[in-house]
């Protein structure tokens, strides 16, 4: 695989699905509306995917090392991943009700973290289970510190 592609991929998706998560549960426990987490996520996929991309962009010419189509080609699938797994999140908001699409969404992001988490200890011959244990307890952490700082707000801005 090349590398540009590794880099935008795996940054992409994994900004993603915590960023995304972190948004979708801080949005549902502080508001409890499809409305604002759709609203969200179209914002977040958006934004979020354009300042990642410049993130790796600036990076990958901080470094010195990388070609300009190497630069280039990490900052467009940097965007692109991001852009595009963010959205994914819109479909269990849509089709199911709130509670049951909070935990959907939960389930589809950690499973995408094992797939890249394991997919990259083999690609660097290291234990596989550390590597996903290791970002699934980052995810679950932001999770669970959005969820709290949600219900926060929900009591303080009532």
């Amino acid at each position: 695989m090349r590398e540009s592609l590794k880099t935008g991929v795996s940054f992409g998706l994994t900004s993603g699905v915590i960023t995304t998560l972190g948004l979708i549960v801080g949005l549902h426990a502080g508001t409890n509306s499809q409305l604002a987490i759709i609203g969200g996520i179209l914002t977040i996929a958006v934004a979020d995917a354009f300042s990642d991309a410049l993130g790796i962009h600036m990076s990958e010419e901080s470094e010195g090392t990388h070609s300009r189509r190497h630069i280039w080609e990490s900052t467009a699938f940097t965007f692109l991943s991001k852009l595009t797994f963010a959205l994914t999140f819109l479909i269990p908001v849509i089709v199911f009700e709130l509670e049951t699409a909070i935990l959907v969404s939960i389930a589809w992001g950690m499973s995408i973290l094992v797939i890249i988490s394991y997919s990259i200890a083999k690609s660097q011959s290291t234990e596989p289970w550390k590597v996903v244990v290791e970002h699934l307890i980052i995810t679950v952490i932001v999770i669970g510190i959005t969820h709290i700082l949600g219900n926060w707000i929900s009591t303080v801005f009532k």
